[in-house]
């Protein structure tokens, strides 16, 4: 195995960090394009996020990988760990963090990526659902923000508002003390209220499933080709001198006193 290839984690995990990878380029393009200051603020605490998780990435990389220095120098780790700070000169670089990914896993192939999704189904299950509570979270809150800022009555006025009323809906808690007023405004809330449940019911499915489900049954140990010829070899030594001995003793037996 190439050192390329041994730098591949979990199919599901680098399609994962892939997409991470380029939503958070679409969020800087947003960011720039956002005319309210408080949207602007949604897609900040998002990207805040979204170094923490990259942060945590280059970690895991550089802590696993063959060679770090190989990994730094040669395969843009540097860039990565850049990428990872809080600064927005530096967030473009996340472009790199996307081209390995998809270096990674063109040399695998369409067709094994496909194979190993559908047969890890439970791990490809777990990484959809951190994407969608990520996608629910940000344009859940930016599109609840938009409705519900200038409505009359509203109490979803700011970035933080709008963050801390979709958690708090995803979560299926409801505290109620954010909460729409208009018509859009409660159909958006009724979605994420449906895919908060769909999310945390998969969820607890799979913690479910990883802690009950019998463990696999180990395979019988193979026994040794050498050692089985070797005891059917004795066995037959054994029933020849036996039928040496009985022909001995018919012998004596048949013989006149």
């Amino acid at each position: 195995m190439t050192k390329e290839r041994s730098e591949l984690k979990s199919i599901g995990y680098e399609i994962f960090i892939g997409i991470l990878s380029i939503l958070s380029i679409v969020n800087l393009v947003l960011a720039y394009a956002a005319q309210e200051q408080s949207l602007a603020t949604v897609l900040e605490v998002m990207n805040a996020l979204f170094s923490v998780v990259f942060l945590a990435d280059f970690l895991y990389r550089i802590a696993t990988v063959p060679s770090a220095g190989t990994y730094f120098f040669k395969h843009f780790g540097w860039a990565d760990l850049l990428a990872s700070l809080p600064l927005a000169q530096l967030k473009f670089l996340r472009v790199f963090r996307l081209i390995r990914v998809y270096r990674l896993l063109r040399d695998v192939g369409i067709r094994t990526v496909g194979r190993t999704l559908s047969k890890d189904r439970a791990g490809s299950s777990l990484y959809v659902l951190l994407l969608m509570g990520i996608f629910v979270l940000e344009f859940g809150s930016l599109m609840m923000l938009r409705i519900e800022q200038y409505a009359p009555g509203a109490n979803i006025r700011t970035a933080s508002d709008a963050i801390w009323y979709t958690i708090v809906t995803i979560s299926t808690v409801g505290y109620g003390d954010q909460y729409p007023v208009t018509g859009a405004g409660r159909m958006l809330g009724s979605g994420i209220i449906v895919i908060g449940v769909g999310i945390f019911g998969t969820f607890t499915g799979y913690l479910a499933n990883f802690f009950l489900a019998p463990r696999k049954k180990e395979p019988a140990p193979s026994v040794d080709a050498a050692a089985t010829s070797a005891t059917v070899e004795g066995l037959r030594l054994r029933l020849d001198e036996s039928e040496a001995k009985l022909a001995e003793i018919r012998k004596l037996l048949t013989e006149p006193t």
